[in-house]
C-alpha cells in the first residue's frame, strides 16, 4: 500500500459517513496509484457509452516535472490507455464518438480517432479555455483577455466575436471560461473581470488560514454573451457579482442548472442555481462544507452535484471526501435538504474536485487525484 493510498484512507474521516442503503453507487473504474507521481485530471468527456477521454498531467513527487496526457477507453471503462500529449490540456469537447477538440495552453487540437491521436489546428488562437461545436464545421472558442472566436470550417480558421469585448473591465483581468448551447440557436458564454485585490493576503492560504478567512471577498464584474441565432449575432452584458460562473448545463430548453464557485474569503464555497425557460435563475443548493465543483442535468431534469466535503473554509490545503447528490432541478427548493439524495461514492475517492460526464444514459466522474468512477445501479 503506497503512502498516497494511506493518505486517501485517512482523510475519509473528513467527510460524512456513507450509508450502505443507497440504491446507486459510484464504483472505481480507474485509479492512478503510484508513489513517485500523481495524476491530475483536468477534464472528462464520454462521446458514447463505450468511448471516453480524460486529459490532464502526470506530476512527479517533487512537482518538478509535468507530463501532459490523454487517458482513453474504447470499451466503456474496462480498460484505459495513456496517450502522451504535446501541450498542457485545459478542456475537451466531443461532437460524436470519434470527432473531438482539445483546448491546450497554446492552441486547439482535433482528433478523429476518439482521442488516440491529435492534430494541432495551425491557425487556432492561444489562451482558449473552452470550446463548443454545433456540428463538424461550426464552433466557438472562448478564453483569456475576453477572447471569443467562431469557426465555420472545423477549426481550421477562426474569426473574432466582436461583441465579446463590449463589457467594461480591463482586458488583462478578464476572461470567458465557459460556452454552451441549450439549442442549436440559443447559446451563452460566461466569464469575469477580476482585477487584483490589493487587500488580499500576499501569502499562501496554509501559511495564515485566519487571515485568509477573515479577508472579505470583493464583488467584481460577471461577463456574458448570449446568442439566439446560432452565433450569427451576440448580445453582451455584465453585472456586479461575487464568485464566478464556472458551469452552465442544459438538458433541454427550460431545464438547466448553473454553478457559481467562490474563494475562501466567501462564506460558502459554491452555489447551484436553476435556469428557467424565461432565463430567470434562482438558488437551489448551497452548503458551507460541501464544495460543488461540477454539475450535470439529465434529460428527465435530474440534477447531479459533485464535489468534496471540507472541514474548514481553507479548501485548497487538503483534499476532501468526494460526494455526489441528486435531485430534480425543476422542483428543488433552496433550503429543502430532502430534495437532495446522496449517492454512495467509493471510500477511496478523496480529492479537491470532481468532474461529471454522461453519454448513452451512463454517468461518469473523474477526480483531480487520478480516479475515474462510474455510476452503477
Amino acid at each position: 500500500m503506497t503512502s498516497r493510498f494511506r493518505l486517501f484512507c485517512a482523510l475519509v474521516a473528513v467527510g460524512a459517513a456513507v450509508s450502505p442503503l443507497y440504491a446507486q453507487r459510484w464504483q472505481v473504474q480507474y485509479f492512478y496509484d503510484k508513489s513517485d507521481s500523481s495524476l491530475e485530471i483536468r477534464d472528462l468527456q464520454f462521446a458514447s457509452s463505450a468511448r471516453g477521454v480524460a486529459v490532464g498531467e502526470i506530476v512527479d513527487a517533487d512537482k518538478n516535472r509535468r507530463k501532459p496526457f490523454a487517458l482513453v477507453t474504447a470499451d466503456g471503462g474496462v480498460h484505459w490507455e495513456l496517450v502522451a500529449l504535446r501541450e498542457t490540456p485545459v478542456s475537451l469537447f466531443f461532437l460524436n464518438e470519434n470527432l473531438g477538440w482539445l483546448a491546450t495552453s497554446k492552441g486547439i487540437w482535433v482528433t478523429n480517432e476518439a482521442g488516440r491521436s491529435w492534430r494541432k489546428l495551425a491557425k487556432s488562437p492561444e489562451g482558449v479555455l473552452h470550446v463548443c461545436f454545433l456540428d463538424a464545421q461550426n464552433g466557438f472558442a472562448v478564453g483569456i483577455r475576453k477572447l471569443a472566436m467562431a469557426t465555420h470550417d472545423g477549426g481550421e480558421h477562426w474569426v473574432p466575436v466582436p461583441e465579446a469585448t463590449q463589457p467594461p473591465g480591463d482586458i488583462r483581468y478578464s476572461a470567458y471560461s465557459w460556452i454552451t448551447f441549450a439549442t442549436p440557436l440559443k447559446g451563452i458564454a460566461t466569464g469575469w473581470n477580476m482585477p487584483p485585490d490589493p487587500g488580499a493576503p500576499q501569502h499562501p492560504d496554509w501559511m495564515d488560514p485566519e487571515a485568509t478567512v477573515s479577508h472579505r471577498e470583493r464583488p467584481h464584474l460577471a461577463l456574458s454573451i448570449q446568442t439566439s441565432d446560432g452565433g450569427k449575432t451576440w448580445q453582451a452584458s455584465s453585472s456586479s457579482a461575487f464568485g464566478t460562473i464556472s458551469r452552465v448545463r442544459f438538458a433541454r430548453p427550460g431545464v438547466g442548472v448553473g454553478l457559481v464557485q467562490y474563494s475562501e474569503a466567501f462564506e460558502f464555497p459554491s452555489e447551484v442555481f436553476r435556469i428557467g425557460a424565461d432565463g430567470h435563475s434562482e438558488t437551489i443548493y448551497r452548503d458551507k462544507k460541501f464544495s460543488v465543483t461540477d454539475i450535470w442535468v439529465a434529460p428527465d431534469g435530474m440534477a447531479y452535484l459533485a464535489g468534496s466535503l471540507h472541514a474548514s473554509r481553507i479548501r485548497d490545503i487538503l483534499p476532501g471526501k468526494i460526494q455526489v447528490f441528486k435531485g430534480q432541478a425543476r422542483t428543488a427548493k433552496f433550503g429543502d435538504t430532502d430534495a437532495w439524495t446522496p449517492i454512495e461514492v467509493d471510500y477511496r475517492a478523496v480529492a479537491k474536485s470532481a468532474l461529471l460526464a454522461e453519454s448513452g444514459g451512463q454517468m461518469w466522474m473523474a477526480t483531480d487525484a487520478g480516479m475515474i468512477l462510474k455510476l452503477m445501479p
